[in-house]
């Protein structure tokens, strides 16, 4: 696999984590209508009707487009919205779920023989002490969480890294066009979700939140389903398929620091001094996991010479 992102792929990689990092913005209106869990089954819902009537199945064992679809959809979205009912505030979970990145990283190194190399490591720890720092200021600014919210964030985030492996794997093993893959993939959580949503949003009250839903908030959900579901996961797939996992993953630290960005410029949210710190080391750590490589590679070359 190439060790360096060519030029092109890593603007893709900077437009999926910017789309995802944005999508903060259209969850908080929709989340003023709908309740959480109606929400999800919603998106991935839209995510797959029409599309799925146009576009193939891909071409890999059904298990894999289950699979994919029960970690994406119903487990990553399904726990870590039970996870902020039970008192883990929205915007700690969207820190704490990026630990996904190391699940990733160790589970590719598993299952997928990757390997780390030096700057995947520095820059993981450079950017992994950037999200640090914005957790610590969600904590001073008086975010508390349970521990059983704790805990379903974090296994929200090892079902994020599973459906990446899952991705990966089919992707290798079967050229299957991940577009398709995220769009048959999508009719698995609708059902689960909305039978979540009917036992603990209040049964019918949710159906009739979205059917009385504003304009605005449709909007969102098609936004999360056609921009955040299908271009995100289906083009992160693509480059989880041609580039290493250690490579690729650590880019899903910038989520919340886009998140950060969109709340200060659609929301009006303030950037404190700690949060900026933090959001520059978590680029700082990115420039190193690119780019060390060719650094280190100059460096040997001038010593040589």
């Amino acid at each position: 696999m190439p060790r360096q992102l060519a030029p092109r792929d890593l603007a893709l990689t900077l437009c999926v984590v910017v789309f995802w990092g944005f999508s903060f913005v259209p969850i908080v209106v929709a989340l003023r209508e709908i309740p959480p869990f109606a929400l999800a089954s919603l998106r991935f819902f839209l995510a797959a009707v029409p599309l799925v009537f146009f576009v193939r199945r891909p071409r890999m064992p059904v298990r894999y487009v289950i699979g994919y679809g029960f970690a994406i959809g119903v487990f990553q979205f399904g726990l870590l919205f039970l996870g902020m009912k039970l008192g883990m505030p929205a915007g700690l979970s969207s820190l704490v779920i990026q630990v996904q990145v190391f699940f990733t990283i160790g589970l590719g190194i598993v299952f997928l023989g990757d390997h780390l190399r030096g700057e995947n490591i520095a820059g993981a720890i450079v950017a992994a002490l950037g999200i640090v720092l914005l957790a610590a200021f969600k904590l001073a600014s008086g975010a508390q969480s349970t521990f059983i919210g704790l805990l379903l964030v974090i296994a929200a985030a090892f079902a994020w890294s599973i459906g990446n492996i899952v991705a990966k794997y089919a992707a290798g093993e079967h050229e299957a066009d991940m577009f398709a893959l995220v769009v048959w993939s999508s009719l698995v959580p609708p059902l689960p979700l909305a039978a979540v949503s009917y036992l603990i949003e209040g049964g019918d009250a949710a159906y009739h939140a979205a059917l009385s839903a504003s304009t605005l908030a449709w909007g969102c959900i098609i936004f999360m389903a056609w921009g955040a579901t299908l271009f995100g996961f289906a083009s992160w797939a693509r480059l989880l398929h041609r580039y290493p996992t250690a490579l690729i993953s650590p880019f899903a630290l910038l989520i919340p620091v886009s998140g950060l960005v969109s709340g200060a410029l659609f929301l009006h949210e303030s950037l404190s001094p700690l949060q900026f710190a933090g959001v520059v080391l978590v680029l700082i750590g990115l420039v190193v996991n690119v780019y060390g490589g060719r650094w280190r590679e100059r460096i040997s070359r001038l010593g040589a010479g």
